[in-house]
């Protein structure tokens, strides 16, 4: 993954809280690519990347947009036409494009060795 950061293991899914951490960054930022959005709905649109929301507190995925917005990868604003409480609407950068691109050369990458893994696995069991 971009920056050194990497996909978490262990036995019986004990990984698995790293794997979704790393796995935000990326559904955070194609999300906002797309149009910017509250929190709330990025959370709520985590579904559409195989990511139940009521499994991943909220605080992660606030670190997560705290930590980009620190890369500049996005930036908040306060949305003043709000009803309701303020909230903040978050929007990619330009970098933050960059930083998305990285993500999926990486993960296109990942995907293509772990297709190999898995085939040459599945020659073992089947000898």
């Amino acid at each position: 993954m971009p920056r050194g950061q990497g996909y978490g293991h262990g036995r019986r899914g004990r990984g698995r809280g790293r794997r979704i951490i790393n796995y935000l960054q990326p559904c955070l930022l194609l999300m906002l690519h797309r149009e910017p959005a509250h929190g709330y709905n990025l959370a709520n649109g985590l579904q559409e990347f195989g990511i139940d929301p009521d499994t991943v507190d909220s605080s992660l995925i606030y670190r997560a947009l705290r930590e980009m917005e620190a890369e500049e990868f996005i930036l908040s604003n306060w949305d003043e036409e709000s009803l309701g409480p303020r909230r903040r609407v978050y929007e990619i950068t330009e970098e933050g494009k960059q930083y998305l691109a990285e993500w999926m050369n990486d993960l296109n990458r990942l995907k293509i060795e772990i297709d190999t893994l898995t085939r040459e696995y599945a020659k073992l069991k089947d000898s």
